[in-house]
């Protein structure tokens, strides 16, 4: 066997097995290092695109873009113009509830769908179409919020109010969601949302909603079902229903309004 060296007037020169053994250890191979360049760039992507900011753009860019969708379709000609022809019984009801919930994720106030559902399928059937779209867009808000906007908003949370709010959320979140969808005055949307930023669960989320939807859902619903004779009993009982839960809401909202000013 040669030796690793040889040694010629005092100085030492490697051979060239050892030369070739050396390289292969100091040396990595060229593959190795062209593989590992994208992996690090593909990691680094991957980081920037899940980071709670990247995923809050993307919520608001979702929201805007169905905003405008909203804007250029006008669901409010559901009222006049009705469903396309095509569509009946069965399948007209669950392409309004899927609608219904798109609807109220883009910022379609509930009152004009709840109508719309009532003057589309009378006052039964409209009542159980809107009941089901409003559970539907109330949990596609949540889990939207929950997923793309909780992280980034929550360190956010450092005013007075918005810990009181969320703390009453994530502690008695059922019973605080069921007084707001039973009192009007918050929009739908809005509530949606703040439900999702606290720590407030899907399943009493939506219980809440579904149980808490109920009157002013029916008020609506009848009323868009008799608004061809709006002298008739009916409608003048679902507009008392729909104005009295928003006025104690209003009187509720303003004398804890004073309570927190003296606290």
């Amino acid at each position: 066997m040669l030796d690793a060296t040889t040694r010629s007037g005092g100085t030492a020169t490697a051979s060239p097995r050892a030369t070739a053994a050396e390289l292969a250890v100091a040396v990595p191979p060229a593959t190795t290092v062209s593989s590992a360049v994208p992996t690090r760039f593909a990691a680094r992507c991957t980081r920037v695109l899940l980071s709670p900011y990247s995923r809050l753009s993307l919520l608001v860019v979702l929201l805007a873009a169905g905003a405008c969708g909203m804007l250029l379709f006008e669901p409010q000609r559901l009222l006049t113009e009705g469903l396309p022809p095509q569509l009946s019984g069965a399948a007209a009801a669950a392409v309004f509830t899927v609608g219904y919930g798109v609807c109220t994720v883009a910022f379609v106030p509930r009152p004009l769908l709840n109508l719309a559902a009532g003057a589309l399928f009378g006052s039964q059937l409209g009542l159980g179409v809107a009941l089901a779209g409003t559970v539907l867009g109330a949990g596609i808000a949540f889990c939207l919020g929950r997923a793309l906007g909780q992280d980034a908003l929550r360190p956010l949370l450092r005013g007075r109010w918005l810990k009181a709010a969320d703390g009453q959320l994530s502690r008695h979140g059922f019973r605080s969601m069921l007084m707001l969808r039973l009192f009007p005055g918050v929009p739908f949307w809005a509530a949606n949302y703040c439900a999702s930023f606290s720590r407030m669960g899907l399943l009493p989320f939506l219980l809440a909603t579904g149980l808490g939807s109920i009157p002013n859902t029916a008020a609506y619903a009848v009323a868009g079902a008799r608004a061809s004779t709006p002298t008739s009993p009916a409608f003048l009982i679902a507009m008392a229903c729909i104005a009295l839960p928003a006025l104690a809401g209003m009187v509720v909202a303003w004398r804890k309004r004073h309570q927190l000013r003296r606290l």
